[in-house]
């Protein structure tokens, strides 16, 4: 045996030279291993250069010095990548996404508070966006709020000033401009935390809306993170 059964760690061969490198080698692998941080399980290109012990996930259809490599781990260490097969039951940060997540065999799946035998789960975790303010009466975000999920609350910061002459602002979906908040500031620092009386569900991609109290918008951020529940299906086998 020339690896460990785990993480592939090359062992030193009895009677070798230099075993410097081989143990640096595995302490390296165990570096990027142990507390995984993964910057992307979507991303098909790797990164012209990365910092040393960055991971990727190499999902399928992954070009350059990643093809051939879908479903495994790519760890930059040296220069060059390193593949790691990882196991189920391993568990990872997915930073480009902002949650844990768990490896089936199969599929990083967000880690739940819950789970039946099958694999079905409730997942709790927030969606978070920077948005940009667009000029005019309202201004409408990316879809955050997931198809399927229970949206628990909206919390948010204004990251730099809302110009245009509004004195606040409402946060909502179309059809309920106020759900989430009304009367929210504009300057710098001023924030938001709208709870439901009740968990609302939503069963399409769902954009959120800003909507200009006392004037209009011409620009300025915020921050919005959604707070939700989401049910996995169970597996068929």
């Amino acid at each position: 045996m020339t690896e460990t059964a785990r993480l592939a760690l090359p062992l030193v061969a009895p009677s070798q030279a230099q075993k410097h490198v081989t143990v640096n080698e595995a302490l390296t692998r165990l570096d990027g291993m142990t507390q995984l941080v993964l910057a992307s399980v979507s991303e098909v290109t790797p990164p012209a250069s990365p910092p040393e012990g960055t991971v990727h996930f190499v999902p399928s259809g992954a070009v350059n010095a990643w093809a051939g490599q879908e479903g495994r781990l790519a760890l930059y260490q040296g220069g060059g990548w390193v593949f790691v097969d990882p196991g189920p039951g391993w568990r990872g940060y997915i930073a480009d996404a902002g949650h844990l997540a768990v490896w089936t065999g199969s599929d990083w799946a967000p880690v739940g508070v819950a789970a039946s035998p099958s694999g079905a789960g409730t997942v709790f975790r927030s969606v978070e966006i920077d948005h940009s303010v667009a000029a005019g009466a309202s201004s409408t975000t990316t879809a955050v709020l997931p198809s399927g999920s229970l949206v628990l609350a909206i919390t948010g910061i204004v990251t730099a000033d809302i110009t245009g002459g509004a004195t606040g602002f409402q946060l909502g979906v179309a059809g309920a401009p106020d759900r989430y908040g009304t009367g929210i500031g504009v300057a710098t620092g001023s924030w938001l935390r709208g709870v439901t009386s009740a968990p609302v569900a939503y069963y399409a991609d769902t954009p959120l809306v800003l909507t200009a109290e006392g004037g209009s918008f011409s620009g300025g951020s915020v921050r919005l993170v959604a707070h939700l529940a989401e049910f996995s299906l169970p597996s068929a086998t």
